[in-house]
């Protein structure tokens, strides 16, 4: 999974939509994707900051709700 671009670009991007410019337009100026300054302009609308949301799963994997069960079958190492 690849790392989230720095806070520093994604502000210059908005601040660039906002001046008026288009998103292909900023997409280009800054050689990220289209699909990137639409994402990042829609995360402004719906929480009202930049910050990269996290990555990965919330809950912690697939294999939580059956810890115990495999914790309990699961050789231990000789010690």
């Amino acid at each position: 999974m690849g790392k989230p671009l720095p806070l520093e670009l994604r502000q210059r991007v908005v601040a660039y939509v906002d001046e008026g410019h288009g998103h292909r337009e900023a997409a280009r100026h800054f050689r990220v994707s289209p699909r990137f300054v639409n994402n990042l302009i829609n995360l402004r609308r719906q929480t009202g900051s930049l910050e990269a949301r996290r990555q990965g799963h919330v809950g912690g994997g697939k294999l939580e709700p059956h810890a115990e069960f495999v914790r309990l079958r699961w050789p231990r190492p000789a010690n």
